[in-house]
């Protein structure tokens, strides 16, 4: 692991002190380090958005770029990997040197111009997917069966959030110990693997 690395996360901790602002995940000689990020950016319409910034370092960083993960209550699924895109970019252009607060900042100032362009990309999208063959359309009924739930509150939450995200129609059921999330909805907005 790279002293920069090390550096960077302490400068980083120091920067963003207040309560819930940065979390270290985990630093480790062989998988790197991770920590969060919780950031209020001013988004579109002037509106504050809370931005969580999930970064891993890899061992080699800033040789190599860091992986982003990124989400936010207020962010479309669409419009948080358009930023985490968006953050990939920008992180080439500081390939070799610390780069994880210049990401923040940037998109800090840049978060509505970000968002903006999703929400355009995102009706284009829109339209050539609305031109695909009578096979993929078709309303598709899914089963899940959760082992466990830590966070009832939160994880409904996050169920919804998706649900509304790609235009499902879900039903999250508990019967005793057994939790159950019934999803409907357009066969291209369900992904169905390992059966």
């Amino acid at each position: 692991m790279s002293e920069l690395a090390l550096e960077e996360l302490s400068a980083i901790a120091a920067i963003y002190c207040g309560k819930d602002e940065c979390e270290v995940l985990g630093v480790s000689e062989t998988e790197g380090i991770s920590f969060k990020i919780q950031t209020h950016v001013k988004g579109p319409l002037g509106r504050d958005v809370s931005l969580k910034l999930l970064f891993h370092l890899p061992i080699s960083y800033p040789s190599s770029l860091p992986n982003i993960s990124v989400n936010s209550e207020h962010l479309t699924r669409t419009q948080c990997m358009a930023v985490r895109e968006r953050l990939l970019e920008e992180a080439k252009k500081h390939f070799s040197q610390p780069m994880v607060h210049e990401l923040i900042l940037w998109i800090q100032q840049n978060l509505g111009d970000v968002v903006k362009q999703a929400g355009t990309s995102a009706c284009s999208e829109k339209s050539t997917l609305s031109a695909g063959t009578a096979e993929d359309d078709g309303i598709w009924t899914v089963l899940l069966h959760l082992d466990h739930m830590r966070a009832r509150r939160k994880y409904v939450k996050t169920v919804e959030k998706w649900c509304t995200d790609l235009k499902l129609t879900g039903r999250l059921m508990f019967m005793g110990k057994i939790i159950l999330i019934l999803l409907q909805g357009d066969r291209r907005n369900i992904k169905v693997s390992g059966i």
